[in-house]
Formats: C-alpha cells, sequence, structure tokens
C-alpha cells in the first residue's frame, strides 16, 4: 500500500472527479489518495464516483472552501 497525493484545486467539475478517476487508473488496490480541491461540488461528486467504481471514502471534509478526500483503491 501507497499513499499518494492529487492536487485538483482551482478545477471546475467535472474536472477534479476526471483527474481522480485517471490518476486511481494508476494505482492498485489497497492504495490510498489525497485528493485536495476548491470544487464545494468535488465532495459529493467524488464520493459518488468512488461508490459507483468500488473505492472507499475514508475521509471526506471541507474546511473552509478547502476539501480534502482521503481514498482507498478498491476494486480487483
Amino acid at each position: 500500500m501507497s499513499r499518494h497525493q492529487l492536487d485538483a484545486r482551482r478545477l471546475l467539475c467535472p474536472m477534479p472527479v476526471i483527474r481522480t478517476q485517471d490518476r486511481i487508473a494508476e494505482l492498485v488496490r489497497g492504495d490510498i489518495l489525497e485528493v485536495h480541491a476548491t470544487d464545494p461540488g468535488a465532495l459529493n461528486d467524488i464520493g459518488a464516483w468512488c461508490r459507483i467504481n468500488g473505492h472507499r471514502v475514508l475521509e471526506a471534509r471541507d474546511d473552509a472552501g478547502e476539501i480534502l478526500m482521503v481514498l482507498e483503491v478498491g476494486g480487483d
């Protein structure tokens, strides 16, 4: 298991989700990805994308417009 970061700040929908999808495609099951974003829709959009694609949201928070999502890569 490795820990990775993705800076999706200053990107608007749908780019945070697309960048998350592209980055997760490079990782393996059990890896952790920290996504940093500023688009408020990212909380719901990335969470929904994870549920649909078998990944797990370990943490999701909005700290004064700075969004942090910690994801565990699932799948095969």
